[in-house]
């Protein structure tokens, strides 16, 4: 399978149209058209491009995929993480304490009480600054 048409499957995987599709990489239907037959190919920028919008550059330019694909947020799903991001740590525990408070179905342990991290390393001649226990 060439690079082209595993760009066609990653569009049609996005049920994106050749016109929407050509639009986020910044370019024409036509280009497009031209990478998909295998005539050209796609620069960084597009590919970058094609890439925020949820495309499997790794598989597009390798044949091979890493894991699961991503994940495709839709446009109301990105404004909320973009805002959510930038927002400072008491408006986001606000944020999830909303969604949490909505009735929803719970999605793992969302908001842990207690957070446990366990280490182990070699120590050699001491304590490297914490609670390091050696066996």
């Amino acid at each position: 399978m060439s690079i082209g048409d595993r760009l066609r499957t990653e569009r049609e995987s996005l049920g994106l149209s050749q016109p929407k599709f050509a639009a986020i990489a910044g370019t024409t239907k036509q280009t497009l058209f031209s990478w998909e037959s295998g005539k050209t190919a796609p620069d960084g920028f597009q590919l970058a491009a094609l890439a925020v919008a949820g495309v499997n550059v790794g598989y597009v330019l390798t044949g091979e995929r890493e894991g699961p694909a991503p994940e495709v947020l839709t446009a109301e799903e990105r404004v909320m993480l973009d805002y959510f991001r930038q927002a400072s740590p008491q408006v986001r525990k606000a944020a999830l304490g909303a969604l949490l408070s909505a009735g929803l179905p719970a999605i793992g342990n969302a908001m842990p009480s207690t957070i446990t991290q366990t280490i182990s390393a070699p120590v050699w001649g001491g304590v490297a600054g914490g609670n390091i226990h050696k066996k």
